[in-house]
């Protein structure tokens, strides 16, 4: 069965709407929608890698741009609907502790949770919010999102029959793999509730945020 749905996701990689869907999927992802672009990134590198740049291309601008959809979110109807999003993602219980992180580092927090498994529609929704400076947020998305995308195209281009042909063999072990990266995404999302744990950090018992937006 895995291999059946390997093989039509590839199929459907190769599609000629291909590009449109993965723009799709990265905006949506980077503001209010849960699947992340990933898989449907790699397999369209799979495909065609000779394509892989442009489609790692495609992705970030999908991403960045879905992200200002998110920063409106946060800095415009975050009262309104912004906070029921954040319930319906089960990410309402980290917003306090993202929110504090962000300004204490800013663009330093989007360059480096933008590039884990770390939702990245909770950075932007919280960097919204705050009313963090527009331009930062911008190149710090770009710098984040074109970093994991960009290399994702990147590794394809040079060694995607390889890896192709490597996936192809270790299916079952890749997706075993895949599903522990989750799991680990998803732990590192809950060190945002209770902060580092060191005695300086400014975030471990974050305050109530609600009469904070302004950085």
């Amino acid at each position: 069965m895995l291999r059946r749905l390997y093989d039509w996701m590839l199929a459907k990689a190769a599609h000629r709407h291909a590009e449109r869907w993965l723009f799709l999927f990265a905006f949506v992802e980077s503001s209010f929608f849960p699947v992340p672009p990933h898989p449907l990134l790699g397999l369209m590198c799979l495909a065609q890698p000779k394509r892989a740049l442009r489609y790692g291309a495609i992705c970030t601008i999908g991403s960045v741009l879905g992200g200002l959809l998110g920063y409106a979110i946060g800095y415009f109807v975050y009262d309104a609907f912004g906070q029921q999003l954040l319930q319906w993602l089960h990410l309402a219980d980290k917003f306090p502790s993202a929110a504090c992180y962000l300004r204490e580092y800013g663009a330093q927090l989007i360059i480096v949770k933008g590039a884990t498994p770390i939702p990245f529609k909770l950075v932007t929704i919280t960097a919204g919010f705050i009313h963090m400076n527009l331009f930062t947020f911008i190149w710090a998305s770009i710098v984040s999102r074109g970093f994991q995308f960009m290399l994702v195209g990147l590794l394809f281009r040079l060694f995607g029959a390889w890896a192709k042909a490597f996936i192809e063999k270790y299916l079952g072990l890749l997706s075993i793999a895949f599903v522990v990266l989750v799991i680990g995404g998803f732990l590192l999302v809950s060190q945002l509730e209770g902060g580092h744990g060191g005695a300086n950090d400014p975030c471990t018992n974050p305050a109530p945020i609600a009469a904070k937006r302004v950085v």
